[in-house]
């Protein structure tokens, strides 16, 4: 290897962000070999603050799976556990950046109190209303008709409709991303940004620091801006530094159009998401677009998250949109409810919409997602629900992205194939779809995927259907993908070494913490 690659490689910022946390860690052991001769006072110290550890994480409002992963280390490691725990664990943002978090979730009150409507489900009876109602409480988000939804089996067929959808953009263009990467499709999407606010559009542009800690450089946000004259933030930006408040990241993805068209899914704006790059094989992912009413919704929640990032006031009657894309009109019998969750404000909305969906089917559950690492609650109803004769299929990659979350993942087959769960996995490649659909009743699509992350440490956002057509396309997805999987069965689990199946046994109760 040359000197020149060597540096290239040395000077990418993953590799000086490790470094710098490697240093940061061997600055602590070395403070505490400092004080190795008064080790017997440091000791009964740090068992106590190791119990005053447990002691808080016991008394959070938070999943028990989450909690328990969280004290088997802290006792076992007594001398270090605690301060892991301080410096890594939980919901852990400033006082302040939880106000304004609250804040915003009172904008979101204000903004769309006054379309809320699921007493309008009442046709479809309680189930509907009572799950429309849930969403409307604790998300602040309404549901809707009026409004068509278009539904993407693979990012490669979402990518010319995003584009030509862009194209079409009058007053303003929103992006919110948890990855950015440089390649044809951001390329292609900056290129309409371009010429877009040349024009006067008004175009914003959020991304994850973390997600795209691989695919941008340091300061991208501030290049971008200065470049192009885009406004550009960076959400919870990562500072290489043993922090306390890392865990939070915005894993949404949004791309809205004048107020009245979004679109939102799994695919983030880089080139493997529509396979043009081939990094897991193939890569399976969805999209669904939504057209009228339902898109405004999907618009403050964008809106509210600039507010944050940007640290400005907002507009919002000025920025609603006066008409509907005469599509619109193709959606007044349907209803689609597109909502958001915070992790800061205690209600794992994204958990809870799925239990609902899960709980109440009759006929079938159908599930695509990239990782299973769910939670008893998750795992109770599915098996319930497969025990009670309702048909439950899970689909999940066959060729992992990461391999350790994939065998976690595993990990969690045996107790649902034992209840009748049904398994499999996407042979191609990687399935990064977040899809659940029902009974041909309810289907969601959007960035939430099963696994605690998403369920209880990151901003998401997804799309609940009900009695809209796109549903049935969601399950025809499903079921012509499947032909393409391997059936997982339970004697292929159980025949697996007692070592490894020991391994995957400790993977679930640290699960929470991956």
């Amino acid at each position: 290897m040359n000197i020149k690659k060597l540096a290239s490689i040395l000077l990418q910022r993953r590799v000086i962000v490790g470094l710098i946390i490697l240093l940061q860690s061997l600055a602590l052991l070395a403070i505490t070999l400092l004080f190795s001769s008064a080790y017997f006072y440091l000791y009964w110290a740090y068992v106590l603050l190791s119990v005053l550890a447990v002691l808080v994480i016991v008394s959070r409002q938070t999943d028990p799976g989450y909690k328990i992963a969280w004290i088997i280390p802290i006792l076992l490691f007594p001398a270090f556990g605690w301060l892991v725990y301080l410096l890594c664990g939980g919901n852990r943002m400033s006082a302040r950046q939880r106000r304004k978090m609250r804040g915003l979730d009172r904008t979101m009150l204000e903004q769309l109190k006054g379309d809320y409507q699921a007493e309008r489900l009442a046709r479809f009876g309680e189930d509907a209303v009572n799950q429309a109602r849930y969403v409307e409480q604790y998300a602040r988000c309404p549901v809707y008709s009026n409004t068509c939804t278009r539904y993407f089996p693979l990012g490669d067929d979402a990518f010319p409709v995003m584009l030509e959808e862009l194209k079409k953009a009058q007053r303003y263009i929103f992006l919110e991303y948890f990855i950015i990467g440089p390649g044809l499709f951001w390329d292609s999407v900056v290129e309409i940004l371009k010429a877009k606010h040349a024009a006067g559009v008004d175009v914003r542009v959020i991304y994850d620091d973390v997600g795209s800690l691989n695919t941008l450089p340091m300061n991208f946000a501030r290049k971008f801006e200065e470049e192009t004259g885009i406004p550009c933030c960076v959400f919870n930006r990562f500072r290489p530094v043993i922090s306390i408040r890392m865990n939070n990241r915005d894993h949404r993805k949004f791309c809205i159009i004048d107020g009245h068209t979004a679109f939102t899914g799994g695919i983030n704006l880089a080139d493997e998401y529509i396979n043009r790059t081939s990094r897991f094989g193939h890569w399976k992912d969805s999209a669904i677009l939504v057209k009228g009413e339902a898109a405004w919704s999907m618009t403050v929640m964008f809106l509210t998250m600039w507010e944050y990032v940007r640290e400005v006031k907002v507009d919002y009657p000025a920025l609603r949109p006066t008409a509907l894309p005469p599509e619109a009109g193709q959606g007044s019998g349907y209803f689609v409810q597109p909502y958001a969750d915070n992790p800061l404000d205690n209600e794992p909305v994204g958990e809870t919409v799925y239990l609902n969906v899960i709980s109440k089917a009759k006929r079938y559950v159908y599930i695509m997602t990239p990782y299973l690492i769910i939670s008893d609650c998750l795992n109770t109803a599915l098996c319930n629900a497969a025990k009670s004769g309702v048909d439950v299929r899970i689909m999940t990659p066959h060729i992992p992205d990461k391999p350790l979350v994939f065998e976690l993942t595993r990990s969690h087959y045996e107790p649902l194939l034992e209840a009748g769960v049904r398994i499999f996995e996407y042979t191609p490649g990687f399935v990064h779809a977040k899809n659940l659909v029902s009974d041909d009743i309810y289907a969601v699509v959007g960035s939430i995927n099963m696994d605690y992350r998403s369920m209880f440490l990151h901003f998401e956002d997804a799309v609940w259907l009900c009695h809209d057509p796109t549903v049935l396309d969601v399950k025809e997805d499903f079921l012509s993908t499947q032909i393409k999987c391997q059936p997982v069965t339970l004697e292929q689990c159980l025949a697996h070494s007692w070592a490894r199946r020991l391994f995957r046994s400790i993977l679930r109760v640290m699960g929470p913490l991956l």
